[in-house]
């Protein structure tokens, strides 16, 4: 193993710059940065070029600088160390990502951008031949997640979802530990959601409507979103908590611990067939409307019950008729203890393994295989959550087809189900 493990190091390494993984990052706010940071620590990778709608400015997280610029400046300070000169400037930047995907000499995409913007750029990133690093939650709207999902697979690309706890070991044992039985017969999956409407991005006192930033092309980073003035506690980090753009802690954190609980679950190509006893508390800002406190129910048709909840411990919690798991991340737990010594067997279910979220998506891009989170997985885990907020907006239960996709019986909640969009922005892209 030691060797293999060698050998697997020592040949991405010294991979020759012509046969380096091109990839061109779209959206350069927090979440982009520190996505490209960690392609960039694998020798295989080669980033040309980065696309933002803002050249630069503060508003990310902790009210912190980011934009197209400083991600251009990172990347170059980055090849430059390796430069004899100390110098290096192969970066390009752009601010329409239409641009970018363009370039035949890209290889593959990171695209984190904010919800209301995953769809359009993912399926023309498809089409254009792209494999994809797509940011959770995977979409704004059922509907745009199946888009997604088929675009995808109708052009075979790889697609990595940023759900990147299916690569920490602790939540695969806990999955796996359920898989197997070793807690008996599954019944009730609890899911501790964070609640409120952090002021991430220390904007939260900037909700009235703002001259427009020098460098930022506000019109094109609400795109297909509704028309609204300008105010910084709209845009970058804080869009979370605005429904135009986001479902706030429910999506935020739906494309974390629900996908892990239908990985535990073996749900993941699947859903639930109810959403029952919903109860919400929404923000009452000026224009931050999300839920901050909320509590529903999935249930599925094996029996198992789902509950997704800010009132709960934080994590994922898998009841049995013999035990139970927790995980979080960084500590696991169970009943009985003996539980966290168990490993499966040759002949039990052993669910794919990953120890790094980005070279597992730059692997799968070299052998075309799926990687640890595949779009359909992320798509059917983030319904759930999309399913949440409908039930909980509408104040009552409602009844779930996760075959065909749609609620019975129920016109309006259908409608919910997708969003306009403002044109020129459009979904079908012939």
């Amino acid at each position: 193993m030691l060797r293999r493990h060698f050998l697997a190091t020592a040949s991405a390494a010294f991979v020759p710059a012509n046969e380096r993984i091109t990839l061109g990052v779209i959206g350069c706010g927090n979440q982009g940065i520190g996505d490209m940071r960690g392609f960039l620590r694998d020798e295989r990778v080669q980033v040309v070029a980065v696309c933002d709608v803002n050249r630069q400015s503060p508003g990310y997280w902790d009210g912190g600088l980011a934009g197209r610029e400083p991600a251009r400046s990172f990347v170059e300070w980055h090849y430059a160390r390796d430069k004899k000169s100390g110098s290096f400037k192969g970066c390009d930047t752009y601010e329409d990502f239409r641009q970018l995907l363009a370039r035949k000499d890209i290889d593959a995409v990171l695209i984190a951008l904010p919800d209301h913007w995953h769809s359009i750029p993912v399926i023309m990133a498809a089409r254009a031949g792209k494999d994809i690093y797509g940011e959770k939650p995977l979409s704004l709207t059922v509907h745009e997640g199946r888009l997604m999902a088929d675009a995808v697979k109708k052009y075979n690309r790889v697609f990595q979802c940023g759900s990147q706890q299916r690569s920490d070991p602790r939540f695969r044992k806990a999955c796996e530990i359920v898989r197997n039985g070793r807690i008996g017969k599954l019944h009730t999956v609890r899911v501790g959601l964070p609640g409120g409407t952090p002021d991430y991005g220390r904007t939260q006192d900037r909700q009235d409507p703002e001259p427009i930033p020098d460098g930022f092309n506000y019109d094109f980073w609400l795109g297909p979103a509704p028309a609204a003035p300008y105010s910084p506690a709209r845009c970058h980090v804080n869009f979370r908590w605005i429904l135009d753009y986001s479902g706030g802690q429910i999506t935020d954190w739906g494309g974390h611990h629900p996908d892990i609980a239908h990985w535990g679950m073996g749900a993941e190509l699947s859903g639930p067939t109810s959403i029952r006893n919903g109860q919400a508390t929404w923000a009452k800002e000026k224009i931050w409307n999300t839920a901050t406190d909320f509590y529903f129910e999935a249930n599925y048709a094996s029996g198992v019950r789902m509950i997704v909840s800010s009132r709960l411990r934080g994590g994922v919690t898998f009841e049995g008729s013999d035990g139970w798991v927790w995980v979080n991340r960084g500590a696991i737990e169970s009943s009985p203890a003996s539980l966290l010594d168990y490993e499966p067997a040759e002949n039990e279910i052993r669910l794919p393994r990953s120890q790094n979220h980005f070279r597992n998506f730059i692997d799968c891009v070299r052998s075309r295989q799926q990687p640890i989170a595949p779009i359909e997985q992320a798509h059917r885990s983030i319904t759930v959550s999309h399913l949440g907020n409908i039930s909980l907006r509408l104040g009552r239960d409602l009844a779930w087809d996760p075959n065909t996709e749609r609620f019975l019986n129920d016109d309006s909640a259908n409608s919910m189900l997708r969003r306009p969009l403002r044109s020129p922005w459009s979904l079908e892209l012939n």
